[in-house]
């Protein structure tokens, strides 16, 4: 991950923050996606939340049902892209 280095922002009158656009990237924050808010004594830590097991199951659920994409078809694209990292990471095709 990119090194950022700290910055400045302000809370707004309905507590809404903007996480600068660096800070996002680097971080990989996308719009709409969770975070948690960890109090740690005086200050915080803001982290993506996870998805449990469950709410991911949901969420591949419903993006299957919305876009009619088959269990079948989502497997072979999930193979294609761990490919296509495997050699962007490595140089060659994985397994």
């Amino acid at each position: 991950m990119e090194t950022v280095k700290a910055v400045t922002t302000e809370i707004k009158s309905r507590g809404q923050l903007t996480i600068p656009k660096k800070i996002r990237d680097a971080s990989h924050l996308e719009e709409g996606q969770e975070v948690s808010i960890i109090p740690v004594g005086d200050s915080v830590i803001i982290t993506p939340r996870r998805l449990d097991l469950n709410e991911a199951r949901r969420q591949l659920r419903r993006i299957m049902k919305a876009s009619g994409l088959s269990e079948k078809d989502l497997l072979k694209g999930l193979a294609e892209e761990r490919d296509l990292l495997y050699k962007e990471t490595y140089g060659k095709k994985g397994r």
